[in-house]
């Protein structure tokens, strides 16, 4: 592992002491993991980005012209057999 000091505003300091208290971690782990998922987001966020990228609208309309034309099924109803 490596050690990294940053400085952050004493207000955001006192907060993740409380999470971290509250999911019975220490700072340094709550920090870590915060870290890990804002990584993990962006890293979701680029790769959507890319999906998106390669899309079409002619693609899309071609794929929904091949699904059945049948009325919405109302939640509250059983599926028709």
């Amino acid at each position: 592992m490596t050690t990294l000091q940053v400085q952050i505003p004493e207000t955001l300091l006192d907060r993740m002491r409380e999470l971290a208290e509250r999911e019975n971690m220490s700072v340094g782990e709550f920090a870590a993991s915060s870290l890990a998922e804002k990584v993990e987001a962006l890293e979701k966020y680029d790769h959507f980005q890319q999906r998106a990228a390669r899309g079409s609208r002619e693609k899309f309309l071609r794929a929904m012209s091949k699904a059945p034309h049948v009325p919405p099924v109302s939640p509250d109803q059983p599926p028709p057999k």
